[in-house]
């Protein structure tokens, strides 16, 4: 099995990750977009080989640079993020999954994640168990390039689901996350106003992913802006029962809602309104 880690500045969590998954790997590559902290040299120092590719374009875009590139000889790539650790029962689990799948039309695993926030796991509020397709039979399988779309499209065959756990944990602090959401609110913008692209490739992916792309394209965008942020929330934390989870769970639904969902929707407002003043200066000068 190839490994491929997509990292930027991951230097507090690579380690946990790539120690979580030598026993899986023939290979463990890292495709780097120029960290500048010591992702590159405990990576190196730990086994995995080391790609620099640039410009970072979406997560997609790079993880398919790196299917086209780094000469893969394996029958399965499993593509981690460094923020995920597998634990041991993950680990013979999908071994014995790649062994007895190696030779007929299982083309790819999904498997669910829990995730560790403010120092517990999340167990309600929608936050588990989270699934999504991370490994597949190379020539079998891609990820689209949508910049909020870096889902798997299985080309051929169908999708087995794994029973046990991976572990999202991420060591950066909350600074880091909302820098990080700010982004990805400017990546979601950017789709929501390609509405052509919105379905691409849905016919392609697991049923979980089909399901949570259909539910937000059909459904929450047609509700309107702001309401839909409440409503977002009160469906995790009371419905969905977020609140199970204490202060973690809280702050989980709280920055999930009133903080990204609330900022998608006013970037999506920004965006129209200096779209009308850019028709409206367009209209003024003819």
């Amino acid at each position: 099995m190839t490994i491929i880690i997509l990292t930027k500045n991951e230097e507090l969590n690579i380690e946990r990750c790539i120690n979580s998954v030598k026993s899986l790997a023939k290979r463990i590559v890292v495709i780097d977009s120029a960290s500048t902290d010591r992702t590159v040299e405990i990576a190196r120092s730990l086994g995995a080989e080391v790609f620099e590719h640039l410009p970072f374009i979406s997560h997609g875009n790079q993880f398919n640079w790196a299917l086209d590139n780094i000469d893969i000889n394996t029958t399965w790539v499993y593509r981690i993020d460094a923020d995920e650790e597998v634990p041991e029962d993950l680990q013979n689990e999908i071994k014995q999954a790649c062994i007895l799948h190696a030779n007929d039309d299982v083309t790819a695993f999904e498997m669910r994640f829990k995730i560790f926030f403010m120092g517990r796991f999340l167990y309600h509020g929608g936050a588990y168990p989270f699934r999504k397709v991370n490994i597949f039979k190379y020539g079998k399988a891609r990820f689209n390039e949508i910049l909020m779309r870096d889902d798997v499209m299985i080309m051929e065959g169908h999708v087995e689901k794994l029973l046990n756990d991976c572990l999202h944990y991420d060591f950066k602090d909350l600074t880091s996350w909302i820098l990080k959401h700010n982004w990805y609110a400017d990546c979601e913008v950017d789709t929501y106003f390609k509405q052509d692209k919105a379905n691409e490739g849905i016919e392609m992916l697991s049923e979980d992913a089909k399901k949570r792309k259909t539910i937000k394209n059909k459904f929450y965008y047609n509700l309107p802006k702001f309401l839909r942020a409440k409503l977002y929330f009160w469906f995790r934390y009371y419905i969905q029962l977020g609140f199970l989870d204490g202060h973690a769970g809280f702050v989980y639904a709280y920055l999930q809602a009133y903080w990204y969902r609330v900022l998608i929707d006013a970037k999506i407002t920004e965006r129209e309104w200096n779209n009308i003043r850019l028709n409206e200066d367009t209209l003024d000068t003819h």
